[in-house]
């Protein structure tokens, strides 16, 4: 693997921060802290933090930071950093597509392949660039088949169910070489005029499933609204909306993972061909592309949008994606293991024996054994701040009471914040840089494990609170 341009950037930084804390000393927690910790009823010991100037090599803050913990979606650091560093913020995917036979009046006299590469942004719109780009060279029509490639990634079977019993949960969804939009329908409910009913709208037009198109509107307040739809997705091929919907909802959206996730992208491509007009005689099914050059590539937005989707919005499979990515171009195999070695050796050749105690999982933090240190989180974000790509890190964070998972964060450091969150149950936590009252710039990283950890929030951003009067 070659030598990152990460590693030539920030070396200074990494030898000074090196030779400078090989044992970071333990400081009091600020009583605010200790206040909210103590009204969550966490104990001190659940929580690791590490609160330090920019380029600097002392903490202003450390607690624990050596604690191997579950950080949660703060994973999601480590794999968009080492990726931006090892393909850089502008590498792309690139699907390539085949047409196999003649076309003659419109009409394919064979069939179309399609290969994923992982590409985590073939969401439907784009999909629908594709399509429309294999009708743009004269195909109406195929007679053969529609065959999908997902050779480039090496899985093993995906229960959505395993983590935490809720397979309709987008967040669940597992990677896929040729994911269509995250495998997830996105379902709309808009009251409509005069009629009693909201209509119902579907993202995705899955071929050979049927969802029921009105659900009756009922009164009283916009509460657990989607309780009251009763939905049953149990069904592969019907979706069904039993209950009602609260008038006073207004418009809605609610994404959905379907009940066979191995067939959607079949169902998918299936179902938008025919909305753009097209004819197809065979059957969307999977299959090998050929052994020869592409008819044409299809090109995914550059990593830095990529990275900025993940962090921003905390999206599992995206990362899970790009984690794989790594695998595949680094070591020519899209799998776990291979994504694992890639990550764990970026780790060691930048950070030595501070990623001792890191366990890497699947790259997205949706994970129970998954470890790493305040400590090693804190080193990932002074050496990108050191880094080329720290404007493309640093602007995929969310922003405090601005935008993704922070934007309903209320405080003092609304605008001043940009913190990757983790939510899991039994665990919460924040990292990022944060701007404080006198100019400079901190990172800050506060993980708390405990079975009372999402009570505990307030004593994350009490530490943001007070990182940010620094």
């Amino acid at each position: 693997m070659r030598k990152p341009m990460f590693l030539r950037a920030a070396a200074a930084l990494a030898c000074t921060l090196a030779a400078a804390l090989p044992t970071l000393a333990a400081t009091p927690l600020p009583p605010e802290v200790e206040a909210a910790l103590a009204r969550a009823n966490v104990p001190p010991e659940h929580l690791v933090v590490l609160v330090q100037e920019v380029g600097q090599p002392l903490p202003r803050l450390s607690w624990q930071p050596h604690q191997p913990v579950n950080a949660a979606s703060l994973q999601k650091l480590l794999t968009t950093a080492a990726a931006l560093d090892l393909l850089g913020p502008a590498w792309q995917w690139r699907t390539p597509v085949w047409v196999e036979g003649e076309v003659r009046g419109n009409v394919l006299k064979g069939s179309l392949y399609i290969k994923g590469s992982g590409d985590p942004k073939l969401v439907v719109e784009r999909v629908w660039q594709l399509l429309r780009r294999v009708q743009q060279l004269g195909i109406r029509r195929i007679e053969g088949d529609i065959v999908l490639d997902r050779s480039a990634f090496a899985l093993p079977a995906h229960d959505a169910a395993a983590f935490d019993n809720e397979p309709y949960r987008p967040s669940n969804a597992g990677p896929d070489a040729l994911l269509v939009n995250y495998k997830s329908v996105t379902y709309g409910f808009t009251p409509v005029p005069g009629r009693q009913v909201a209509a119902i709208s579907a993202d995705v037009p899955l071929d050979g499933v049927r969802a029921d198109d009105t659900v009756p509107l009922t009164k009283g307040a916009c509460d657990d609204w989607r309780g009251e739809l009763r939905a049953d997705f149990t069904r592969p091929d019907r979706v069904r909306f039993t209950g009602g919907y609260p008038a006073s909802c207004g418009t809605r959206e609610w994404s959905v993972a379907p009940a066979d996730p191995q067939r959607f992208s079949e169902r998918a491509i299936a179902g938008m061909w025919r909305e753009l007009g097209g004819r197809l005689d065979g059957q969307v099914r999977a299959g090998t592309a050929p052994p020869v050059a592409p008819t044409l590539e299809f090109a995914s937005p550059p990593l830095a949008e990529v990275v900025r989707d993940i962090n921003k919005f905390s999206n599992n499979v995206m990362a899970q994606q790009l984690f794989l990515t790594l695998g595949l171009t680094q070591r020519g195999i899209g799998s776990p293991e291979a994504a694992q070695v890639v990550l764990r050796q970026w780790l060691i050749d930048r950070f030595g024996d501070h990623a001792a105690g890191t366990v890497l999982d699947n790259g997205s933090g949706l994970s129970r054994d998954a470890r790493v240190t305040a400590q090693l989180l804190a080193r990932v974000l002074q050496a990108s701040w050191m880094g080329p790509a720290m404007p493309e890190l640093m602007s995929s964070l969310p922003v405090s009471g601005v935008d993704g998972t922070m934007r309903r964060t209320r405080n003092a450091n609304a605008g001043r914040a940009h913190l990757k969150t983790g939510s899991l149950r039994d665990v919460t936590g924040i990292a990022g840089y944060v701007l404080g009252a006198s100019g400079r710039r901190h990172v800050l990283v506060a993980v708390i494990n405990h079975p009372n950890a999402g009570a505990a929030r307030p004593a994350l951003e009490a530490l943001a609170q007070w990182t940010g009067n620094l």
